[in-house]
């Protein structure tokens, strides 16, 4: 049975950076030495609301990056997307205001042991993780080469950046905005091929992370994609993000995303299920 990340802890963070950037935040808090412990595709799930808030239960984030260095002993940057009530009230607040974060939370992207072509692959703000999952890929001699797309070109989260920190860059909006028109699978073979990806990561909706899973299944290529479901409460206990994953010996089991994941092995997700509990699913007697 998985168990709550080893490395998790519960503290008050000063929010010490709230910066606006197209349609996200780019916020950043003081989180002491939780940050030595955050890697690329951990999150965080923060108490949103206030005190007087009817709104009990935590939001989770994915961690854009984190850092154990400078005048805060540790800091961890979040991209976040004002869509629902709890995170609008989180980028309404200032500096010096303070969150209660629970964290690191999850499990985080593998890593190569030897130097390997990589191809990252982000939608709109779900993205945010493959950004440090870049600087680590490269500090291993890892070539990296990164797709980001979004509806529009005002969703696609600091390109500028995203061109900085790997060896290529592809952009793609289905409104045309900026890059190649269409959407990030039209471009994954042609990328493939051209720059001979050996492992796919991905992040975003969990339609797109199904469509990238068909392209690396019919190339042989593995694929860990961090999946984007609900949390309700971050640490496995509500049961409210399990999706249909097969086991090593092929078992499907309703798996919890929030303990499990959220970065799993794209290959063992049942990535047709609907929201719906598989014929032959361990457990299921409907």
């Amino acid at each position: 049975m998985s168990l709550i990340n080893k490395r998790a802890e519960q503290r008050n963070a000063e929010i010490i950076s709230n910066k606006k950037v197209g349609a996200y935040h780019h916020m950043v808090f003081a989180a002491g030495d939780m940050a030595a412990y955050c890697r690329p595709g951990n999150f965080v799930a923060i108490s949103v609301g206030g005190t007087g808030s009817s709104m009990i239960l935590r939001r989770a984030f994915a961690i854009y990056r984190a850092s154990d260095r400078g005048q805060y002993g540790g800091t961890i940057e979040l991209v976040v997307a004002p869509h629902g009530q709890g995170s609008r009230w989180l980028t309404s607040l200032e500096i010096h205001d303070v969150v209660n974060i629970v964290g690191p939370l999850g499990t985080s992207f593998g890593i190569p042991t030897e130097p390997a072509a990589a191809l990252l692959v982000g939608g709109g703000y779900g993205s945010a993780p493959l950004f440090g999952l870049a600087e680590v890929l490269k500090e291993r001699g890892c070539r990296v080469d990164m797709v980001l797309g979004a509806s529009s070109a005002g969703k696609i989260y600091a390109p500028l950046e995203g061109k900085r920190s790997v060896n290529s860059l592809t952009i793609t909006t289905e409104d045309g905005g900026a890059g190649i028109k269409g959407r990030v699978t039209q471009v994954l073979p042609g990328l493939i091929d051209k720059h001979g990806s050996e492992i796919i990561y991905s992040c975003g909706p969990m339609g797109m992370l199904a469509a990238i899973n068909e392209i690396s299944s019919s190339l042989g290529l593995l694929h860990q994609c961090a999946v984007e479901e609900a949390m309700a409460c971050g640490i496995g206990i509500c049961m409210t993000c399990v999706i249909p994953v097969k086991d090593s010996s092929g078992v499907i089991k309703m798996t919890r995303s929030c303990i499990d994941g959220p970065v799993m092995d794209g290959a063992k997700v049942i990535w047709d299920s609907s929201r719906k509990v598989p014929q032959g699913t361990w457990g299921f007697n409907g």
